[in-house]
C-alpha cells in the first residue's frame, strides 16, 4: 500500500517549455544547414531561405502545439530530435539537388508536410494507444496484404533490383513502410495474450533454456515470411528488419534468450542457404550483394554488374576525404555516389560533415531509441510496453541495417535512413511512429488515476478488456 501511495503521489512534469527550447535549436540546425549549402556553393545564402525556413518552422510549431494540447505529458525530447534529423536531411538533399539540378528537396518538404499532418491526426484521433489492441489480427491481415501488393502485376514495380514498390499513376509508394507499423501492433497484441505459453522453457542446453518444440510455430511462420521477402521481393533489408523485429519483441515479452538463439540460427541458416543456392531458385541477387560486400573493388570500374560496387567504393572515398570535421556543406563531391539522397545519404553527411557529424547523427538516433525504450519501461500496460519496444526496435534495426551497409559492416541493403533519406513513404511512416511513441509516453507519464471503489486500477481494467476482444 505504501508503494502504491508513493507511485500515485509522483507526478511527471509536463516540460513542454523544454520541448519548445529544443525545437528552436532543431530549427537552427535545419535552417542553418540549408543556409550553409548556399554559402558553400554560391558564397551567399539561398534566395528562398526565408520561405523555406518559415515553412519548416510552421510545421514544427504546429506539431508542438498539438502535442501541448492533446499529449501534454509526452516525452519532451523525441519531437526536437526528429525535427533536427528531418531538417538536416532536407539540407543535404538540397545540396545534392544543386549538383544534379533536381527538385527532390521540395518534394521531400511536401512529404514532410504530409507526415506532420498524419502525426497530428494520430495524436488527435488516438487518445488511448490500448485501443489498438482490438485490431491485433486486422492489423496483421492488412500488413500481409501490403507486403503482397508489390508482387501483383500492373501496380507492382521493381526498382534497383528490389520489388518492394507499387505505383499508382505518378505516385510511387513502399507498402512495407506502413506494414512495419502494423506488424508491431500485431506482434504486441499477440504476445500480450500468448507470452505465458511462449515463455515456458523446453530443454536446457549450454545454460540456455530453449523453447518447447510445440511453441516454434510463430517463429517458423515469420521465418518463412522473411525468406519469402528475401527471395521473391529481392529485399535483404526488409527481410532482416521484419524477422529481427519479431525476435526482439518475442524476447522482451518472454525474457527467454533461447528465442534469440533459435531465431538467429534459423534466419542466418536460411539466408546462407539462399546465398549458396540462390542461382537455382532465382535469388542470385543475394550472392551478388554478398560478393560486392566482400570485395567492392572487384565490381568497380567495369560495365554492367562489374560496376555495381561503385556506390560502396565512392562512398568510402568520400567519407575518407571528409576526415574528422568534413569538407563543409557544399564543399565536397557527394554527387559522385549514386542514390546518395536515399540509400547513401549517411555517406554524403560523412564526406561534408566528417566523422564528427556522422557520430552526431548516430547520437541523435540513439536518443530516439533510448526515449522510446524509456516510454516502454514506464508504461503501465503490457501492450504499450511491447508497442514502444517494437517501434524502438524498428528504428534501431533500420539504422543498423542502412548504416551498417554503407560502412561495409554488413552486406548492402535497400532501406532508407529514417528522417534523413529522400523517400515519402518512409518519412510519413516514421512520423506516425513518433506520434505513437508520444501517445504511449503521455499515457505513461500522466498522473496515476485513483482506484475505483473496489480498489482496482482503471488502467488495468481497461487493458484487460482490450486484450480479450481482439478481432
Amino acid at each position: 500500500m505504501s508503494a502504491n501511495s508513493a507511485l500515485m503521489g509522483f507526478v511527471h512534469r509536463r516540460r513542454r517549455g523544454v520541448e519548445l527550447f529544443l525545437l528552436v535549436l532543431a530549427l537552427v540546425v535545419g535552417i542553418g544547414a540549408y543556409a550553409s549549402v548556399g554559402l558553400g556553393i554560391d558564397g551567399q545564402v539561398p534566395a528562398n531561405l526565408i520561405g523555406y525556413g518559415a515553412w519548416l518552422a510552421a510545421l514544427v510549431v504546429v506539431a508542438h502545439v498539438v502535442v501541448r494540447l492533446v499529449a501534454p505529458y509526452a516525452d519532451p525530447v523525441l519531437l526536437p530530435v526528429v525535427a533536427a534529423l528531418n531538417g538536416l536531411g532536407l539540407a543535404v538533399i538540397h545540396r545534392l539537388d544543386r549538383a544534379r539540378l533536381s527538385g527532390l528537396a521540395d518534394q521531400q518538404l511536401t512529404w514532410m508536410t504530409v507526415g506532420v499532418v498524419l502525426f497530428v491526426a494520430t495524436l488527435v484521433l488516438l487518445r488511448d494507444h490500448r485501443l489498438l489492441a482490438r485490431f491485433t489480427y486486422t492489423s496483421g491481415l492488412a500488413a500481409i496484404v501490403l507486403l503482397v501488393l508489390p508482387m501483383l502485376p500492373l501496380i507492382g514495380t521493381e526498382v534497383n533490383g528490389a520489388r518492394i514498390w507499387i505505383r499508382l499513376g505518378p505516385i510511387g509508394f513502399q507498402p512495407g513502410e506502413i506494414a512495419k507499423v502494423l506488424l508491431v501492433i500485431t506482434f504486441a497484441g499477440y504476445l500480450v495474450v500468448h507470452r505465458d505459453a511462449l515463455a515456458l522453457a523446453g530443454r536446457r542446453f549450454l545454460f540456455i533454456d530453449f523453447p518447447r518444440g510445440r511453441d516454434l510455430g510463430p517463429i517458423l511462420a515469420m521465418w518463412v515470411v522473411s525468406l519469402g521477402i528475401l527471395v521473391l521481393q529481392k529485399d535483404l533489408g526488409s527481410s532482416l528488419l521484419f524477422f529481427g523485429l519479431f525476435l526482439i519483441m518475442l524476447y522482451v515479452a518472454t525474457e527467454r534468450p533461447g528465442w534469440l538463439v533459435v531465431g538467429g540460427l534459423i534466419f542466418f541458416g536460411g539466408a546462407a542457404g539462399v546465398w549458396l543456392f540462390g542461382d537455382r531458385i532465382g535469388a542470385d541477387h543475394v550472392e551478388i550483394r554478398v560478393n560486392i560486400w566482400r570485395d567492392p573493388f572487384e565490381y568497380y570500374g567495369g560495365e554492367g554488374i562489374y560496376d555495381s560496387g561503385r556506390q560502396l567504393v565512392e562512398s568510402g572515398f568520400g567519407m575518407a576525404w571528409g576526415g574528422l570535421l568534413g569538407r563543409g556543406l557544399g564543399e565536397g563531391n557527394p554527387w559522385r555516389i549514386s542514390y546518395a539522397e536515399s540509400d547513401f545519404i549517411f555517406a554524403a553527411i560523412g564526406e561534408e560533415l566528417g566523422l564528427t557529424g556522422a557520430l552526431a547523427i548516430l547520437l541523435l538516433y540513439g536518443l530516439i531509441v533510448e526515449r522510446a525504450l524509456r516510454a516502454a519501461l514506464i508504461s503501465r500496460d503490457g501492450f504499450g510496453k511491447l508497442v514502444a519496444t517494437g517501434l524502438a526496435g524498428v528504428l534501431a534495426l533500420q539504422v543498423f541495417v542502412v548504416i551498417g551497409g554503407v560502412t561495409r559492416l554488413i552486406p548492402l541493403t535497400g532501406l532508407t535512413t529514417p528522417f534523413l533519406s529522400y523517400g515519402g513513404s518512409s518519412l510519413v511512416a516514421n512520423w506516425v511512429i513518433v506520434a505513437l511513441l508520444l501517445r504511449i509516453s503521455d499515457q505513461a507519464r500522466r498522473p496515476v488515476p485513483a482506484p475505483d471503489d473496489d480498489g482496482a486500477d482503471p488502467d488495468q481494467l481497461q487493458t484487460q478488456v482490450v486484450k480479450v476482444v481482439p478481432r
